[in-house]
């Protein structure tokens, strides 16, 4: 019978690995034409890989943990159909084993906020999770082995975050609820509460004195940190990085956006943040400056034609990930509006899929909402430049009248750019700058939405 080799599938630009999270079919399992096999997962995405023909599983080639390149076989399947495929160049032995690694660095809780953890976690269970509210959840094998050996219940279970596809929980999930669990069970024993309701934790800690334990706490890299920290490393070691630096008066933008804000939701359903009223400027500047929305591939300039994107999102875990909005030049304020949402959106319960990270031609990061006064990114190679918007604030401020000089409250914000000086020299970047500057301070006031 003729046999078909599950090969990984390219999953982006920059991305030539994968790490197997979780095996749909086993050994012997009848698998079914575009039928999910596979769970696999990278520094941007999580996805499933799915089977071209119909047939039997013969063999699973790696194991959980897993890291296999693009293109390298996961499984064999035996089929009755005709298959045609060329692995000559390929080896099934790329795959290395990779030590299993929390989902997310479990921070160190103290007694009195142990509880707060878990009163947090129903608060923030997803959107996907929420889904499962009137209707059974599924559990993989595994979770359920562990929640049965730990005596979790069902509506605990129900509060674990899933980080898994459309909010699965995973081994590594339920792991950390665990820890956080147990943690709090082990304070409330200590502080003599356990089984005393109308005992008040505040009221029993006020009179106890607690020792620092001073032993440092030794947390392995989470997958996705071991990708990022890769990519960042070999993004500094390929490009030249530089930067400039702008000062922009945003108050007659943000006085606008004050004034229609509540009217933008009433009409459109999402609300109107500062992010794609931005990007809908820097999408205008980009086209007077193809540079900037190009690669580098050898001594080879690939000036690129759309105009594609990434934002960087915070996730829960303290990661970023960037969700692409592509030929963002095309699209209104509310189109943009109503994409940012979206997308930051899937990305934060975990449900984007590959094509959302893929193709960013400019990057645009928001370091302003952390509170920094600006910073200075590293490049999302192979991409050749990032845009970093700083917070705004209401500074004092020189303004120049018919009749002199004042000075006022006015609201500032520092934007940083960080360019490839291999290709772009600093009269651009700071060209750039300076053109999104006036288009920022020029805004209309008078515009409706």
């Amino acid at each position: 019978m003729p046999i078909y080799k599950l090969v990984l599938p390219s999953m982006g630009e920059s991305i030539s690995e994968a790490t197997i999270t979780q095996w749909l079919k086993k050994v012997g399992d009848t698998v079914n034409a575009d039928e999910a096999v596979v769970e696999v997962a990278t520094d941007k995405v999580d996805s499933e890989v799915a089977s071209e023909y119909t047939g039997i599983i013969k063999e699973i080639l790696h194991p959980i943990n897993a890291v296999v390149s693009v293109d390298v076989p996961l499984a064999i399947i035996e089929t009755e159909e005709a298959v045609s495929q060329d692995f000559t160049s390929q080896s099934v032995t790329n795959g290395v084993p990779a030590p299993a690694a929390p989902a997310t660095k479990a921070p160190q809780i103290e007694v009195d906020t142990a509880q707060q953890y878990m009163d947090q976690a129903q608060a923030l269970v997803n959107p996907i999770n929420q889904a499962f509210a009137g209707e059974k959840r599924f559990y993989s094998p595994l979770v359920k082995n562990i929640a049965k050996q730990e005596n979790i219940t069902e509506q605990e279970l129900s509060t674990v975050l899933g980080s898994g596809k459309d909010g699965r929980v995973t081994k590594s999930d339920i792991l950390a609820f665990l820890k956080h669990r147990n943690k709090s069970i082990e304070s409330s024993v200590k502080l003599g509460v356990a089984g005393s309701p109308s005992t008040t934790t505040a009221a029993t800690t006020a009179n106890l004195s607690f020792t620092k334990n001073n032993i440092d706490e030794v947390v392995s890299m989470t997958r996705m940190e071991q990708l990022i920290s890769d990519h960042m490393m070999h993004s500094l070691k390929t490009s030249a990085h530089v930067q400039s630096f702008i000062e922009i008066d945003v108050t007659k933008l943000s006085n606008w956006r004050e004034k229609v804000k509540n009217q933008f939701i009433k009409q459109h359903g999402v609300k109107l943040t500062f992010t794609p009223i931005f990007l809908h400027l820097i999408a205008q500047v980009l086209p007077e400056f193809p540079l900037l929305n190009a690669t580098l591939d050898g001594k080879s300039i690939i000036k690129k034609k759309d105009i594609n994107i990434g934002m960087a999102t915070a996730l829960f875990d303290g990661n970023l990930i960037v969700p692409v909005i592509k030929q963002a030049d095309t699209l209104s304020l509310i189109g943009l509006a109503k994409k940012v949402h979206e997308l930051a959106l899937n990305a934060r319960n975990n449900a984007l899929n590959p094509e959302d990270v893929q193709g960013g031609t400019y990057t645009v990061t928001n370091v302003g909402m952390f509170g920094s006064l600006t910073g200075t990114p590293i490049i999302n190679q192979p991409q050749l430049a990032i845009l970093a918007l700083g917070a705004i604030r209401k500074v004092p401020a020189v303004l120049e009248t018919e009749n002199g000089d004042v000075i006022a409250i006015r609201q500032q914000m520092v934007v940083s750019h960080s360019y490839d000086h291999r290709i772009i020299n600093g009269a651009m970047g700071g060209m750039f700058l300076s053109s999104l500057k006036q288009r920022i301070e020029n805004w209309d006031e008078s515009q409706t939405i």
